[in-house]
């Protein structure tokens, strides 16, 4: 698992697959989060828009990331 730190103290779920690298393409994130390959904290979540703070997990396709402030 990987620690990605954000400025601030919360990120949207889409731009953070983004910032951590999980994804190549914004439109990649959509598709894999509107068809439940995205879990955050082990539930799948289909909110691109979902708030995301320092201590979630994410992961998608096998890979993993922590939300570090």
């Amino acid at each position: 698992m990987r620690d990605v730190s954000i400025d601030g103290d919360m990120i949207r779920l889409g731009q953070f697959l983004k910032l951590a690298d999980l994804i190549e393409t914004g439109g990649e994130g959509k598709v894999l989060i509107a068809s439940g390959d995205v879990t955050v904290n082990g539930e799948v979540d289909e909110r691109r828009g979902r708030q995301l703070h320092p201590g979630d997990v994410v992961e998608v396709l096998g890979r993993r990331a922590r939300v570090v402030a």
